[in-house]
C-alpha cells in the first residue's frame, strides 16, 4: 500500500479522519480533498483546476487521498494501488454530520481549506439521504472494476473494524509497505 484511496459510502463516514490516523501510522502524505475542492467562503474551484492538482498529487510514489469526488475519480483510480472504503449506518452517518456542525461551530475544520466554517443545510442533508444506497451500489461496481486490475479494496464495515484496522497499523501490524 503505497497510494491509497480512502472513500465512504457518505459524508460522516469518518474518510478524513481515518486518513489522517493511517498517514500517521504509515508515515504518508494524506491530501483532503475537500481541502482542494473548496476555496475560502465555501466558493468550488473550478472542475479543471480541481483535476489538475490531483494530477500533481498522484504523480508521487507515495500518498493517501480522501474523498469521493466522482468528477475526478479517475484521476485518483489510475495511479491508486489501494481503495479503503468506509461504510457505516446512514443513521450514523446522519449523527456525525450533526456532531461536527456542532463541535466545530463557527470553525474551521482540520480537513477543510481555510475560510470555510463548518455548517451544514437542507440541501447537505437532503443530498446524503438521497444518495446514500445508490451510491453504496455504486462503489461495489466501482471496486469490482478496480480489484479486476489486481489491486486491493479493503472494505470496513462498522466503528469496530475500522478501529481495528488502525490499531493493527499503528502496531506496526500487517506488514510493511
Amino acid at each position: 500500500m503505497n497510494r491509497i484511496m480512502v472513500m465512504g459510502v457518505s459524508a460522516g463516514v469518518g474518510k478524513s479522519t481515518f486518513a489522517r490516523k493511517l498517514g500517521e501510522a504509515l508515515q504518508l502524505d494524506v491530501y483532503h480533498l475537500d481541502t482542494i475542492f473548496w476555496k475560502p467562503n465555501w466558493v468550488e474551484t473550478p472542475l479543471e483546476e480541481f483535476r489538475a492538482k490531483q494530477k500533481e498529487i498522484v504523480k508521487k510514489d507515495q500518498w493517501i487521498i480522501d474523498g469521493n469526488y466522482s468528477n475526478s475519480y479517475d484521476i485518483r483510480e489510475q495511479h491508486a494501488d489501494t481503495i479503503i472504503y468506509l461504510e457505516l449506518p446512514l443513521l450514523v452517518c446522519l449523527y456525525r454530520v450533526l456532531k461536527r456542525r456542532i463541535v466545530h461551530s463557527g470553525k474551521t475544520r482540520p480537513d477543510m481549506r481555510e475560510g470555510c466554517e463548518e455548517k451544514i443545510d437542507f440541501k447537505f442533508l437532503k443530498f446524503i439521504i438521497t444518495t446514500y444506497h445508490r451510491r453504496k451500489k455504486m462503489m461495489r461496481t466501482r471496486f469490482k472494476e478496480f480489484q479486476n486490475s489486481k489491486r486491493v479494496v479493503i472494505v470496513l464495515q462498522g466503528r469496530e473494524e475500522i478501529k481495528q484496522f488502525l490499531k493493527e497499523y499503528e502496531r506496526g501490524g500487517r506488514g510493511t509497505m
